[in-house]
């Protein structure tokens, strides 16, 4: 993150609005992945609604939407998930280049199951992030139809982001970080690797979730290989947010920055775009380490960058407030009475 990046960020805040959006552009997504956080039962509250009872768009229906959402916002970074987008890809190749056009980051968010076109790589701000959920053998499992085999198919010629979740079962080998770093560093179509751990709701008993010892074991490792294996496009300060995760969604700059929507572009996931209750004392959720990292930054001795942003939210919800009042466009009858 850049510094013209975090005073871009502070103005968007300072102004009532939230600097990142973040879309299921899609309900449907052809896996079945265990654990997909978009498709629990409590993910979109607890009225009993779930992502794929929501209505949703395509066409130029939808890439007007979204660019309608887009200018309305006016966002600075739009994540795009689902689902999964690329069941959208003709909408894609209409709305990516609009939003490249507006200077705006995106990060799509893809299991690359269909050929991610290489034409995209020449749109400067656009991230596409390929979610492996390990090696191969325990990814394909998980993961059908978007196996090892297709997602090297599709991703040639395209640079790409290789996010991986960690869950319990990887961690019964020490091995294990360190073979999937150097397989997917091998390939000379990713750019940088992110890892997150796995985020579970409160009360779950997931087999994914990391036991204590398991989640320090990660931040150790993640440590050491970032020096081996330069593609870890992890700062140390992120890796060692993963063990001092914001206690609430009121202490988490990432929930309370970002404006996250379902994919009939009106409902509102909330506390953050895991929906639900996520267990915030187990989030590993990059985005959310990334800005607790931000956070932590020290401006000044006992003044981190957090308070700075606590303040400029508490204005900016002035802000709201007074762009929400009503401004009557006539005189009332008194004011015209004491006028005479």
């Amino acid at each position: 993150m850049r510094n013209r990046d975090v005073l871009r960020a502070w103005g968007r805040i300072l102004s009532g609005r939230r600097p990142v959006l973040s879309i299921e552009l899609t309900r449907e997504c052809p896996l079945r992945c265990p654990g997909c956080y978009a498709y629990e039962d409590h993910h979109l509250g607890s009225a009993g609604l779930t992502l794929r009872q929501l209505s949703d768009y395509r066409g130029s229906d939808l890439v007007q939407r979204v660019l309608r959402l887009v200018d309305e916002h006016q966002p600075l970074h739009v994540s795009l998930v689902g689902g999964d987008p690329l069941v959208r890809y003709r909408e894609l190749e209409q709305l990516l280049p609009e939003l490249s056009r507006r200077r705006i980051h995106v990060h799509l968010v893809t299991s690359a199951f269909r050929r991610v076109p290489p034409e995209w790589s020449r749109l400067p701000q656009l991230t596409v992030v390929v979610s492996v959920d390990g090696l191969e053998p325990e990814h394909d499992a998980r993961r059908k139809p978007a196996t090892y085999e297709r997602i090297l198919k599709n991703i040639q010629g395209t640079p790409i982001t290789v996010h991986c979740t960690i869950t319990a079962q990887m961690m019964q080998r020490a091995s294990y970080l360190e073979e999937f770093t150097a397989f997917w560093s091998a390939r000379e179509e990713v750019q940088r690797i992110w890892f997150s751990t796995f985020t579970p709701q409160q009360g779950a008993a997931d087999a994914e979730i990391l036991s204590r010892e398991q989640r320090a074991f990660v931040v150790r490792e993640l440590l050491r290989l970032r020096q081996v294996y330069p593609r870890i496009a992890m700062r140390p300060e992120l890796i060692d947010a993963l063990g001092h995760p914001p206690k609430s969604p009121e202490e988490c700059i990432f929930a309370r920055t970002t404006l996250s929507l379902s994919a009939d572009l009106t409902t509102r996931i909330t506390p953050c775009q895991f929906g639900g209750s996520p267990d915030c004392s187990q989030c590993g959720c990059m985005a959310t380490l990334a800005l607790t990292a931000v956070g932590d930054y020290k401006i000044l001795p006992g003044l981190a960058a957090r308070h700075i942003f606590s303040v400029s939210e508490l204005i900016g919800k002035g802000v709201i407030r007074l762009r929400s009042a009503p401004t009557p466009d006539t005189e009332s009858p008194l004011e015209e009475r004491n006028a005479a």
